[in-house]
């Protein structure tokens, strides 16, 4: 089968492109390769897929309409994987206007070139944790009411869903929106916590502490990630409209997931503890019974496991002894 991955010099599009390909599958991707993070980064996630046979990357930007559309057209993709989007809560509360461009225009491209397609593929897309706003009952349930987001990126994000809830009542098209939790990882973003307090942690720098060190993550490994979404691309038997949480299933401390990363880098962190930032949440936590049931998804990395397996990456990119 052959499928289209937007965003994939992405840290999430990076890993799903290369597990379709060991699958047997076609991959084609599409980047525009971005300055919000090292493009270097992009370039270099870039350049493990180019040299597979079943790769075909091209450069290319969500809005240019009349591009996305002839793709989609020549190829006859059966899958649709819309990965690409500005990411970023913090950054959003800056620069509104990127996401809006971003997040809603690119993602009504990509709603278009589907729908015009013949035949339509289903479109996978990456929706996330954060629309569920300051919800606190916990864990967080696909059924909870999400209409109080508290960042312009958690209402893109949730604007994806209502518009691709939209294109399926209205031309049929099968849309599976996937709500991230913290996902993290070799090849991540510079803009995570992770990646931040590995950076500072090595330098012998203060880490900066939000909330005072009081927040919870459900954090969900990669390679858990990205089972949920080949399965969400291949599962039979899925809805014309469905929203997964993709999770870890497990909420952990702050507190407990620095001293893990500490351990694992052989030092001891120092932080600045600091107020809660705007537009961030004290907790988040998935409910994944439903991507259990539908998508057979059963995530298996414990931060234990997990932390250790991104800085020996991070240290081995880095050249870091």
């Amino acid at each position: 089968m052959k499928y289209l991955i937007t965003g994939a010099a992405g840290f999430i599009g990076m890993n799903v492109s290369k597990k379709l390909i060991a699958d047997g599958h076609e991959v084609v991707g599409i980047d525009n390769f971005n300055d919000y993070y090292s493009v270097q980064l992009k370039r270099d996630r870039h350049a493990e897929l180019e040299p597979l046979p079943a790769y075909t990357g091209i450069e290319l930007d969500l809005r240019d309409v009349d591009a996305l559309k002839a793709l989609v057209a020549e190829h006859a993709f059966d899958g649709v994987c819309n990965l690409a989007a500005q990411a970023g809560v913090r950054y959003s509360i800056e620069h509104p206007e990127v996401y809006q461009k971003s997040n809603l225009e690119g993602f009504l491209t990509v709603l278009e070139a589907c729908r015009h397609a013949d035949p339509q593929p289903r479109l996978v897309y990456a929706s996330s944790s954060s629309v569920y706003g300051g919800n606190t009952k916990l864990p967080f349930s696909e059924s909870d009411p999400v209409n109080t987001p508290i960042s312009l990126y958690a209402a893109t994000k949730r604007a994806n869903e209502l518009m691709a809830h939209t294109y399926s009542h209205l031309y049929g098209l099968q849309t599976v929106g996937l709500r991230f939790f913290t996902v993290y990882g070799p090849w991540g973003r510079p803009d995570m916590a992770m990646w931040l307090f590995t950076k500072d942690i090595l330098a012998g720098k203060p880490i900066n502490v939000f909330n005072n060190g009081d927040m919870q993550r459900d954090f969900t490994f990669v390679d858990d990630i990205v089972q949920g979404v080949v399965a969400s691309l291949t599962a039979d038997g899925l809805a014309p409209y469905e929203i997964f949480n993709l999770g870890n299933n497990n909420t952990e401390q702050l507190m407990d997931m620095i001293s893990t990363l500490g351990a694992a880098l052989g030092a001891k962190p120092e932080m600045t503890m600091l107020p809660m930032q705007p537009g961030d949440v004290a907790a988040t936590y998935a409910d994944i019974s439903l991507a259990v049931e539908k998508l057979n998804f059963s995530p298996t990395t414990p931060i234990s496991v997990g932390i250790p397996k991104f800085v020996e990456w991070y240290k081995g990119y880095h050249g870091i002894a």
